[in-house]
């Protein structure tokens, strides 16, 4: 997988609403309960990631996650809601990095490795996030 696609997966993880009518991704992440635990995971990954904590110090560990959770079941097609603003709203003025984005990817590929989350499956869900990218980095 290329870094661009690494990349593009991270971005799309905080915000973007598929359709619901496949939920066949939200079913192969575990539905809710599968995808809050994949979540805490990452959310763990990310606090141990000297390239990009920096960026979480003040952040409400409980109410990411739990955003979290609620973007990847909306985004993989479940039966959930987003609560949380729009990713631009969220990432204007943090500046970030390509090389910190990739490292969220990093984090995240990680997380899912730890949760056993079958190749085809993370690759489907990368890429369902890749097109957050241009509403996270750079802004």
């Amino acid at each position: 997988m290329s870094i661009k696609s690494i990349l593009f997966a991270v971005a799309l993880l905080c915000v973007s609403a598929p359709s619901h009518a496949d939920d066949s991704l939200y079913q192969e992440l575990g539905g809710q309960a599968g995808i809050s635990q994949l979540m805490e995971t990452f959310v763990l990954e990310i606090a141990s990631d000297d390239r990009i904590i920096h960026h979480f110090e003040k952040t409400d560990i409980e109410r990411l996650h739990r955003l979290l959770t609620e973007q990847v079941c909306v985004i993989a097609g479940g039966p959930c809601e987003y609560t949380g603003e729009d990713m631009v709203t969220v990432h204007t003025g943090m500046n970030i990095t390509r090389a910190e984005f990739n490292a969220l990817v990093e984090d995240l590929m990680t997380a899912m490795e730890q949760e056993e989350v079958p190749v085809t499956t993370q690759n489907r869900l990368l890429a369902a996030l890749a097109e957050m990218h241009p509403e996270v980095v750079g802004l």
